[in-house]
């Protein structure tokens, strides 16, 4: 089954709101080598100026890991997993990820399109703390291979 094409501009419930905590925060650091000390160690965070340890820009991908999970369950998007690859990922941040942020995430399918026997989907996570602001928004591309 091909990736339903009115996938495009598709709009998804906000995630349930997510508690950035220390720890994740620190054990993100360290997955993906991150040695500033803002990322680790509370004291060095607050002499730069945040409340708490400072995530790794990529720590986006968490939130959004649970909006393409809405994507991914939705069941006339025509996408299986087994055959997804992920083509590309961006961010556009505002300001950084902090332990004790409250964050919620909103997905829209920003374009569907085909390739021959694959399917490319783009989608856009939207990321706010819980004032509303804006805080990051991840962008992934998916690809869909098609049957062998």
């Amino acid at each position: 089954m091909p990736v339903n094409p009115e996938l495009q501009e598709r709009a998804f419930p906000p995630t349930e709101p997510y508690l950035v905590g220390r720890e994740k925060v620190r054990e993100f650091a360290r997955a993906v080598f991150a040695t500033n000390p803002i990322n680790l160690d509370p004291e060095a965070a607050r002499a730069a100026g945040y409340d708490d340890v400072v995530a790794p820009p990529t720590f986006a991908v968490v939130m959004q890991e649970q909006t393409l999970a809405q994507l991914l369950a939705e069941p006339d998007s025509g996408i299986d997993f087994s055959r997804v690859v992920h083509g590309d990922q961006r961010f556009t941040v505002s300001r950084p990820i902090v332990a004790g942020d409250l964050l919620t995430a909103t997905l829209r399918v920003s374009s569907v399109k085909t390739l021959g026997a694959h399917s490319i989907v783009a989608a856009e996570s939207s990321i706010v703390d819980a004032s509303g602001g804006h805080v990051v928004t991840a962008i992934s591309t998916l690809v869909v291979r098609g049957e062998d």
